[in-house]
């Protein structure tokens, strides 16, 4: 009979060792070191762990991280944090074997890591022209192992499974802090002291101070290195364009991007084409087709592809789109996949409340009858202009509904779906500091970002010597590069003024290195050279600091902390013009002019002082500032989602090995109390916050409203009309407590 003396264990590199209880008490004693509330023998007895003769240590080290898991409760938070080391010691066990350096515990050499990967080509080798030996030795020895403590569970196990970079047979090549390390070597490429540049960008990195945008945290230092989250198209009509929004769109989510669409300019069903009326299939066919591309052209091969498509509620085809992901109906009307988005001017709004009618039409009729487009127009121009329309005879296509009729089809879906998503166009254009220059027509996949739009223009098609040449004038195709501040991080304002200026700096530096699936979207990024500074952990910091969300205090802090973001995030932008230049299209915008500063009420000396400067020296960027979901990347970084209130205080989530209990950030007996549960949070006080937090962001939030299913009609209705009052410029989900919706994972960030 083989006893405990006797019995082997089969080592990671195939050797078999005679079993040492010894040194997987030493683990243990490892991982529950700087957690007193954590006992060692505790976890030891827990496991239970059944011994049998050539066991693997892999086995037994699975055993372990997953009794550390589910010991996780509200009353002992920290065991998330002893599994996370535990995980850690298995990742560095598991590439030291894969990386040849067995014996020696924790990193290897990063410098050979680079050869070796480059060599692989899983990592580009632009990494290895670029910086020198000595560079990158200097590098690998500022890497911070100790910074993987930081973690949960929860964070390192997503790291591990979806990010380090693996060989093809899966198995753990790179380790957390050289992840890092590649993202702040790859975004910092082109500096001229390229090394500092690279060590700042890595501290707040590893620090957790910041998250970088999903594609980001996946693709740099890689062969094919898409750094952006979304991109977003104008279709105009014509199946030249329509076709060309298929292609760059397929292209786009086979890179990794999430797709926003606006068809508002497609004609719409019954429309005529070329004079034969009654032709147009409208816009749903065209939709469908998108759904279909989402479909069959994935992410990177890691997830279906996600599309946006935005529609104006006054074309004739909005009841048709409304019902395009609910479950009544006629199927061939139908598309799933897709996300709707609702463009929605305040005149509507002022119907709904007026329980007055709204008219539909045709854009196509309006521009042929009217010669004016009214999707090209907002506030009281496109006021004067609907008007127009209602009493003009000579538009055939012209349908008479209720206004509420229509926005209690949107409350429908909504209630069902979660979607569509709303954009309030009128207070979007009216805060665009770019408007001499464009107009914006609808968002992203998100939500979040407000940036000049129009559709690429076909000119001709070629066939010179025996080639064929297509020549297109690009449009505005907007390009969506993010990154998020984790609040939770942030102790006073002298952090938000150290990370800032180096977060501003990286996602500038997403635009020049950026490898880009269409050029239109690579001439638009250098026009404008747009970035969205977003921030995570915000419920996390109210908590911390001791704030009720349901409270003044609450909107006054949310007014106060955002005004300090935006204050050092467009100081950084100007600081980098002063270094590099501006975006090409500064002159004449309401930077340049100061009405950016004046709308909003920056009348104080150092804004005063801060709107001298960019009228001197410029802007670098033309929008600076959105607020992303960052479902994804907040979750490795242990902080709350975006803007979010959290689901819950503690959960579980089931896993295909085990459970995963997991709990709020930082919850304590101090932070407990101000740990308010979304679905149980009174949607005023979030409407209220977020009203508070637009004024100082010049694109918008991915802003989420929870609802139970027993909400009337007259609540759910006041939501929408308070978020509208309230300067919000989006609103994203509505997540009912009883329907299940899907983040997008690109725009994590």
């Amino acid at each position: 009979m083989t006893t405990i003396a006797t019995m082997s264990v089969m080592k990671r590199n195939g050797e078999a060792e005679e079993l040492c209880v010894g040194k997987m008490r030493k683990v243990i004693r490892f991982a529950c070191a700087e957690y007193p509330d954590c006992d060692p023998l505790e976890l030891e007895h827990d496991a239970h762990i059944q011994f049998r003769d050539r066991m693997t240590t892999k086995e037994i080290q699975r055993t372990l991280i997953q009794a550390a898991v589910e010991k996780t409760s509200v009353q002992q938070p920290d065991w998330q944090y002893v599994a996370a080391r535990l995980l850690a010691y298995d990742l560095y066990k598991e590439a030291a074997v894969n990386r040849g350096y067995y014996g020696q515990f924790g990193y290897g050499d990063f410098a050979a890591l680079l050869e070796v990967l480059t060599a692989k080509g899983l990592y580009g080798d632009y990494l290895l022209a670029t910086y020198s030996q000595a560079d990158i030795h200097e590098l690998g020895s500022y890497i911070k192992p100790e910074r993987d403590s930081l973690f949960n569970y929860a964070g390192l196990r997503l790291l591990a499974d979806r990010y380090l970079i693996k060989d093809l047979a899966g198995g753990v090549m790179e380790l957390p802090q050289e992840r890092f390390m590649i993202i702040a070597m790859h975004l910092a490429l082109k500096e001229a002291d390229r090394v500092k540049h690279a060590k700042d960008f890595y501290d707040i990195l590893s620090k957790l101070e910041i998250t970088v945008a999903t594609p980001t945290l996946t693709n740099a230092g890689t062969p094919h290195h898409q750094l952006s989250s979304c991109f977003i198209d104008t279709v105009d009509d014509s199946l030249a364009n329509i076709m060309g929004t298929a292609a760059a769109s397929s292209m786009v989510s086979k890179f990794g991007g999430g797709v926003g669409i606006y068809l508002g300019k497609v004609r719409s069903r019954g429309s005529s084409i070329r004079g034969h009326k009654g032709a147009s299939g409208g816009i749903v066919p065209w939709t469908r087709l998108y759904n279909q591309i989402a479909i069959s052209v994935d992410q990177l091969g890691t997830r279906a592809g996600a599309f946006a498509v935005y529609l104006d509620v006054w074309h004739a085809d909005i009841l048709d789109f409304l019902n395009l992901k609910t479950n009544n109906g006629d199927d061939r009307m139908k598309a799933h996949d897709i996300f709707p988005g609702v463009c929605v001017p305040d005149l509507f709004m002022q119907r709904v409340e007026e329980r007055g009618d709204w008219h539909l039409f045709d854009p196509h009729e309006v521009r042929e009858v009217m010669g004016f487009s009214l999707e090209d127009c907002y506030g009281e121009e496109f006021a004067e202009k609907y008007e127009r329309c209602v009493n003009e005879p000579r538009l055939t296509i012209k349908t008479a509904v209720p206004a509420i009729d229509i926005m209690k089809k949107i409350m429908a879906s909504a209630f069902e779906t979660g979607t569509p998503f709303i954009f309030f166009r009128d207070t979007v254009n009216r805060a665009n500091p770019n408007k001499h220059a464009g107009m914006i027509y609808s968002s992203n996949l998100c939500t979040e970002i407000m940036q000049n739009m129009s559709p690429t223009e076909f000119i001709s098609e070629e066939l010179e010597d025996g080639v064929i040449v297509t020549r297109q004038k690009p449009g505005d195709f907007v390009v969506c590069n993010l990154s998020s501040l984790n609040l939770g991080r942030v102790r006073s304002y002298e952090d938000i003024a150290r990370i800032v200026p180096i977060q501003m700096r990286m996602l500038d530096n997403v635009i020049d290195l950026n490898f880009y699936p269409v050029k239109q979207a690579q001439f638009t990024n250098k026009k404008y050279r747009a970035v969205g500074l977003g921030t995570s952990g915000y419920h996390q910091y109210l908590a911390q600091n001791g704030i009720k969300w349901e409270s003044d205090e609450h909107v006054a802090v949310a007014d106060e902390l955002y005004e300090e973001i935006a204050y050092h995030a467009i100081k950084a932008s100007n600081e980098i013009a002063k270094e590099k230049g501006t975006y090409l299209a500064f002159a004449g915008s309401e930077w340049q002019t100061g009405e950016y500063f004046a709308q909003r009420g920056y009348t104080d000396e150092r804004w005063k002082q801060l709107q001298a400067d960019v009228a001197r020296h410029g802007m670098r960027n033309a929008w600076t500032f959105a607020v992303a979901p960052t479902g994804t990347t907040s979750l490795i970084a242990g902080a709350t989602a975006s803007t979010d209130p959290v689901y819950a205080k503690f959960f579980i989530e089931e896993k295909r090995t085990g459970v995963v209990p997991q709990t709020a950030p930082n919850l304590n007996e101090k932070t407990f109390f101000f740990y308010k549960e979304a679905h149980k949070i009174d949607q005023m006080w979030s409407i209220r916050a977020a009203g508070a937090r637009q004024r100082h962001i010049d694109q918008a939030q991915s802003f989420n409203l929870y609802i139970t299913p027993d909400i009337s009609a007259r609540d759910f209705l006041d939501l929408y009309v308070q978020s509208w009052k309230n300067g919000i410029k989006t609103i994203y989900y509505v997540r009912n407590q009883s329907v299940d919706v899907e983040d997008c994972v690109s725009c994590s960030s």
